[in-house]
């Protein structure tokens, strides 16, 4: 366990102590790809957004699931008809409620 505490700790130490510090006025500046920042960093975003992109994400893991289903579906069995069925009937639920709350709108 102490070898284990010190492979992890004395990398951590060594950098502290070896690594140069000359921080500058230019180092400092936020960077962000390569584009020179404009006004306030602190923009307020609409939640609309937010949930626009968990409802994408939601539906991206839905055809995740669904390949290697339909993949195997042969050897499935009738059983994985409604097992499926059940799974797409939740995510219609979830897509109708939140297009019902407004999170589909993109204003």
């Amino acid at each position: 366990m102490l070898l284990g505490l010190l492979a992890f700790t004395a990398p951590l130490v060594l950098a502290r102590l070896v690594a140069p510090r000359n921080p500058g006025r230019e180092k400092t500046r936020p960077y962000e790809c390569g584009v020179a920042e404009r006004g306030d960093p602190w923009v307020q975003f609409k939640v609309q957004f937010y949930l626009y992109a968990l409802v994408f994400v939601v539906f991206d893991v839905e055809a995740l699931y669904l390949y290697p289903w339909a993949v195997v579906f042969a050897e499935s069995g009738a059983a994985a008809l409604p097992a499926m069925a059940a799974f797409i009937g939740v995510l219609l639920l979830a897509w109708l409620y939140a297009w019902r709350k407004g999170a589909l709108e993109w204003d």
